[in-house]
């Protein structure tokens, strides 16, 4: 079974920069596209990036579009999330999912979720 496990979170300032990883163990993800989801603190999970499975095709949440850029690096069976420009609104537990299409961009998609990473941003 595959498992993916995030890192990457901490503390961060306004108008600063995080980068997230997102490793998969027992397993390659090479045929599978990855998501980023997040979910602040009494509020529902919200959808943040999809990756296709070779990285050519990415789409975003409006909330993050143009500051957050997925990627990934199949050799390393590993995908990530650059985060710029953060605000308070970003602070929330990050979650990496993997699944087989990138038209699956709701949280009821997914069956299987990591602990996830916090980020905390502060203004």
């Amino acid at each position: 079974q595959v498992q993916l496990e995030e890192s990457g979170g901490g503390l961060a300032q306004a108008g600063g920069s995080l980068r997230l990883s997102c490793v998969a163990s027992g397993g390659n993800i090479r045929s599978d596209v990855v998501a980023w989801f997040r979910q602040a603190r009494g509020k529902e999970r919200e959808f943040v990036a999809i990756i296709g499975n070779r990285g050519g095709y990415t789409y975003y949440g409006d909330s993050v579009k143009g500051r957050f850029t997925i990627s990934r690096d199949n050799s390393k069976n590993t995908a990530y999330l650059q985060m710029n420009s953060l605000t308070p609104e970003d602070t929330a537990v990050y979650y990496c999912v993997r699944g087989p299409s990138p038209a699956l961009t709701r949280p009821s998609d997914y069956r299987h979720w990591g602990r996830g990473t916090q980020v905390t941003v502060s203004s």
